[in-house]
């Protein structure tokens, strides 16, 4: 893999021990104590536990849990709505563990939770040298699935916004970039371009809604006007890549299954942005309902209307 990061490694000063980031260094460093002291089943209920008490605590965010699966499938039953909402908060809780077994334990230890149950279709690209977007979900174990691609050895790229915060910009990208993976600005286009064209991974998420600017009003679960990013088709455009639609779910072992089993650029409509958006929110979908319930409900992903003067009046 090339070394062609346009992420510059933030450096270590003595700036960083300000006393202003101290509560960034003792929260990232308590973090870390507790998922490499802890065993996998401890952690698993502390996540979960979090998160219970997170739903008590963020009553908007249940609003819009529960608003997104009334518009996603209306013709769900309320009790079960309501056990899955319940299930997300858990799983969003997880995640924080996740997020520290991710950047904190060593690889040894990682590779345990891993099984590569269906990764031949990347490994079949690698041999060929073609370039792979990667389209991924916000599963709320992302961060797991990402450094899990690399440590099966398909290293990527992925694209990124540095944190505000130096500190927590220094933890975050070292987190992010362990075991071969890279980095590129999220603005950077022509750079994921190039990073497609020279036969290497991208790792891509166009599952949200990103506002108006380059996106489109395509069909998504049952909502008939979703916005949805033209992002894939352009990078697909004018790379000439693979599309690989990958995920990374907890299974009930706790073990994360690593998918990405198959190409779906044989009949993408590259050129018709509408199409090709539509075309692949049906992947996103297949994705997601592999674990419903680990996805990220919690954001609001019907908020854009084609009339921009509606924004948002799907939550009112």
């Amino acid at each position: 893999m090339k070394k062609r990061s346009t992420v510059e490694k933030p450096k270590f000063t003595l700036a960083l021990l300000h006393p202003k980031y101290w509560g960034v260094w003792l929260g990232f460093g308590l973090l870390a104590f507790i998922v490499n002291v802890l065993p996998y089943k401890v952690l698993y209920w502390l996540g979960r536990s979090i998160g219970k008490l997170g739903m008590k605590a963020g009553k908007s965010r249940v609003k819009v849990a529960r608003r997104n699966l009334e518009l996603a499938f209306p013709d769900m039953e309320q009790d079960k709505r309501e056990a899955m909402v319940e299930e997300n908060f858990k799983n969003t809780g997880m995640a924080l563990i996740e997020t520290g077994i991710t950047w904190f334990w060593p690889t040894w230890r990682f590779k345990r939770i891993l099984v590569a149950k269906d990764i031949e279709e990347l490994k079949r690209l690698d041999n060929e040298g073609k370039g792979a977007l990667l389209c991924c979900v916000h599963a709320l174990n992302l961060e797991i699935t990402a450094r899990a691609f690399g440590v099966l050895g398909l290293q990527g790229y992925g694209v990124y916004r540095p944190h505000s915060n130096p500190a927590y910009e220094f933890i975050q990208y070292r987190g992010r970039s362990q075991n071969g993976n890279q980095l590129v600005y999220r603005r950077d286009i022509k750079q994921m371009i190039r990073v497609l064209r020279d036969g290497e991974r991208l790792f891509y998420l166009p599952d949200q809604d990103y506002g108006h600017n380059k996106s489109v009003f395509v069909p998504f679960f049952a909502v008939e006007e979703a916005c949805t990013t033209t992002g894939t088709s352009i990078l697909a455009y004018t790379s000439k890549c693979a599309l690989v639609p990958g995920s990374g779910f907890r299974n009930k072992d706790g073990k994360y299954e690593i998918i990405a089993d198959k190409s779906v650029e044989k009949d993408y409509p590259q050129k018709d942005e509408v199409a090709a958006a539509a075309y692949m929110n049906k992947f996103i979908e297949e994705i997601i309902m592999r674990a419903p319930e680990q996805w990220m409900w919690l954001h609001k992903r019907f908020k854009s209307l084609p009339d921009h003067n509606l924004t948002n009046s799907r939550y009112q």
